[in-house]
């Protein structure tokens, strides 16, 4: 039946409106709004003294100037810490506009509010700030030694000590056979979506109701941040999430000031407001991420079977810490990858900086977490002279050890279980797709072209589709149209295609009749967010959940029309027959409009529901007690704890040694999320993720100086990776389905860049023979490195003859 496409790689139904230009992003909306610009901070740490706005007053088209004097109430207390942790000791939030002290470059002082942008920052280059500047406090090492203080209350400059252990971590290291002890960093990076945060508010005084559009993550936590800060009741308040040009993890954050200093504004002047981030606002007020150092002690016997691992990690935070510690939890939890770890020890510290904050950037720690746990393994292998997948293999946990409980805890609070998987399984798919047994010829070959050739993996486990819950409301109309909404948001993933795919093969619908809608409040009022993978995981199943409850309505409705059993019948190209006998049926949308009793008729079809179309049983009412009219249903999905999809990558590079130039030559994704709803768009996903990979490990790094200036911001210093630095991909899916929920799906959305880090310093490191301990390198790190005399040469690169299995 061409209404079963659960698994089918159906095109992406939004892209053909994307790609003409028929997309409605924020920008594109309120084009005679007022505009809003903001005044922020040039320094990273420092008091201010005094605001003088008198030069500003005279521009023309000047509407409006807010600083933190002006908010009152709710408004001026510190922005909320969204997930508190009891380990989160110290948490500490910014203010909608800086009171007294900014803590970072790029901190919003002042709001302008004009009759257009270009007036706006015209009056707002006039307003003149003064501080007093005071010390900073820049990366890691330097938050660790505390010898200044980001705030002046914590003089640790640690906000949080997070601890998960499972057994006796001294007592095993000091009985393993042999141990060792490195320590390695991640650099920041950060999101940048194509399309920067943006807010538009309209206020109608007339029923004193605010409408909202965002480009957001969380359309819903938006709504509920507005109105608890805003003192509005919650039912006069809506908040759309329009096209949506990326978010990787920045947008998910809430309230962002701007989310709430707009709406402020547009109440307050009665007109609506508009404010788009520009790129280099977007550099140096929204988000970053990755930055850890991790100390790393491993025990091991002759074989490379781990005994014990102990992992103290110091995560810079940034200058606040609204999105609590959910990023170390995930590293912390999600480091211990597919393998036993019999006693396992890690110890988080969350450091203040005088840097942007850290939230969630795709991978959301994991590749930390990876990184940690990857080059642990290679390591082992370089010291006993093993192949770096068999010391994989030796650790991995086995397809009978289903559900494997590691005894730790996620960020959603709940056990980190794993639910299904057979990791044995991709590890062979993988050798087999990179051609792991051909690397001495591979390397042979490219030396004979002057080149050096490494080969790298590295295998992960991702939590997905984590709680607490998110629902779906499918509808069929008179029409025959479908229309399913669910309040989660997106922000290019192919929703719009996917749940459609679901609905279609839940109630028998041909897709082209399905309409989807996603983060709008006004048409689904609960949800939690588009993040961590947990779309198709929750909205996925809580849609399906809702078709099945309109296809059970629906045949009991056809079954009285056609007088027999529910369960003789089935809904196929939106036609409720008879099983094996076509000809007995209703069409769907005649269920529809009988499924609402009717005392007017507006047109033909609504004449069938009305009280004299035909006969009726008048012993019954005619909405049946416990029933409602419409052929409709709302459910909820909400998970016992979340779902474990893994994969496998490896990566061949080559370097040409006269100018380090590192070029990765070929790329392998074995990745398994449980049941596939779409095939195209999970591999789209796995593209996106490997690119975003690369950039992680190759190029993209959040430059500060010592003065917490942030050197590159701007795409003309930033270096992401194009497309000619984007190897070929090739993909292989294994599907372990997921016992936890009805569809038997996990996530997918960030599986790609989990591992990119770790597989290419793996490649680099065989390539060359040296110890990558810093991600990401470019050439110039990797030329000093090769000339420094002091840095370490692995044991393999010593030992290696040219043939046999690469090391």
């Amino acid at each position: 039946m061409t209404t079963k496409l659960f698994g089918e790689p159906v095109r992406r139904r939004e892209d053909a409106r994307l790609i003409i230009g028929k997309g409605r992003y924020l920008d594109d909306i309120g084009h005679n709004a007022l505009a809003a610009a903001f005044v922020r901070s040039p320094h990273a740490h420092a008091r201010i003294t005094a605001i003088d706005t008198d030069g500003a007053l005279d521009v023309e088209g000047l509407v409006a100037i807010y600083t933190y004097e002006d908010l009152h109430g709710p408004m001026a207390e510190p922005l909320p810490v969204l997930i508190p942790h009891p380990q989160l000791h110290h948490p500490r939030t910014g203010y909608p506009l800086a009171n007294g002290i900014v803590n970072h470059v790029g901190e919003p002082i002042v709001m302008v509010v004009a009759t257009d942008r270009y007036i706006a920052e015209d009056a707002a280059e006039r307003i003149l700030v003064s501080y007093e500047e005071l010390p900073v406090v820049v990366g890691v090492d330097a938050a660790r030694e505390a010898a200044n203080w980001v705030h002046e209350d914590v003089p640790t400059n640690v906000a949080a000590h997070h601890h998960q252990e499972t057994g006796d971590v001294e007592a095993a290291l000091a009985g393993s056979t042999r141990t060792m002890s490195f320590t390695q960093y991640i650099e920041r990076s950060a999101c940048t979506p194509m399309e920067g945060k943006g807010v538009h508010a309209r206020w109608d005084a007339d029923d004193s109701s605010l409408r909202v559009y965002t480009s957001t993550q969380a359309s819903t936590s938006v709504r509920a941040a507005i109105a608890a800060k805003l003192e509005l009741s919650l039912d006069k308040v809506e908040v759309i999430a329009p096209d949506v040009g990326g978010g990787f993890g920045v947008k998910i954050v809430h309230p962002w000031p701007e989310e709430l200093l707009i709406p402020l504004a547009a109440i307050a002047l009665g007109a609506e407001v508009k404010w788009t981030e520009d790129r280099r606002e977007h550099f140096i007020s929204s988000a970053h991420e990755r930055q850890q150092r991790q100390e790393i002690t491993v025990g091991y016997d002759d074989d490379g079977r781990i005994s014990a691992l102990d992992v103290h990690i110091w995560h810079d935070n940034g200058a606040y810490t609204p999105y609590g510690i959910i990023v170390p939890i995930v590293t912390a939890t999600q480091l211990v990858g597919p393998y036993v770890i019999p006693t396992y020890r890690v110890r988080v510290e969350s450091v203040y900086t005088n840097t942007v904050i850290v939230t969630p950037y795709r991978g959301a720690g994991r590749p930390q977490g990876c990184y940690a746990m990857e080059r642990t393994m290679d390591r082992i292998a370089d010291e006993l002279d093993l192949d770096r997948a068999v010391v994989r293999e030796r650790n991995l946990i086995q397809a009978d050890q289903f559900p494997y409980d590691h005894h730790l805890t996620f960020q959603d609070g709940r056990p980190v279980i794993y639910d299904s998987g057979d990791y044995v399984g991709l590890m062979d798919k993988l050798k087999v797709l990179v051609g792991w047994p051909e690397a001495s010829r591979l390397r042979d070959e490219a030396a004979a072209r002057g080149k050096l050739l490494g080969v790298g993996m590295a295998m992960y486990v991702e939590g997905t589709g984590p709680g607490p819950y998110e629902g779906g409301h499918v509808q069929v109309l008179g029409s025959g149209k479908v229309l399913v909404s669910t309040g989660l948001t997106s922000q290019g993933q192919g929703h719009e295609t996917a749940f459609a795919q679901i609905v279609a093969s839940e109630l028998g619908v041909p897709i082209e009749d399905i309409e989807v809608t996603t983060g709008d409040t006004r048409r689904f009022g609960y949800a939690v967010g588009t993040f961590a993978s947990r779309a198709a995981v929750m909205s996925g199943n809580a849609i399906a959940l809702a078709a099945r409850g309109v296809k059970e309505k629906a045949l009991r409705i056809a079954a009285d029309v056609l007088e027999v059993d529910p369960g003789d019948l089935e809904i196929d190209e939106g036609l409720v027959q008879v099983k094996g006998t076509p000809g007995a049926s209703i069409p769907l949308r005649t269920v529809a409009v009988l499924s609402n009793p009717l005392r007017y008729a507006f047109d033909e079809a609504a004449k069938q529901a009305t009280q004299f179309a035909g006969p009726a049983d008048d012993s019954k009412p005619p909405v049946a007690v416990g029933d409602a009219p419409g052929l409709e249903h709302v459910d909820y999905y909400s998970p016992i704890r979340s779902t474990f999809a893994s994969g496998a990558h490896a990566a061949i590079v080559e370097i040409d040694p006269a100018t380090w130039e590192i070029e990765i030559v070929k790329y392998a994704v074995v990745h398994d999320c449980g049941n596939v709803v779409n095939p195209m768009i999970v591999e789209g996903q796995v593209h996106g993720g490997v690119a975003q990979g690369v950039g992680g490990a190759l190029y993209e790094r959040m430059a500060y100086d010592s003065d917490g200036q942030l050197q590159n911001a701007s795409f003309m210093d930033f270096l992401m990776p194009y497309a000619s630095e984007i190897p070929d991909v090739v993909i292989d899916h294994q599907e372990t389905p997921s016992p936890l929920n009805p569809l038997g799906i996990k996530g997918a959305g960030e599986a790609g860049v989990i591992p990119g880090t770790a597989a290419i310093a793996s490649a680099i490191e065989d390539a060359v023979g040296r110890r990558i301990s810093s991600m990401p390198i470019s050439p110039t790190e990797l030329y000093d490195l090769m000339r420094n005399d002091d840095s370490e040469l692995t044991a393999a690169h010593a030992r290696r003859s040219g043939t046999g299995a690469m090391a």
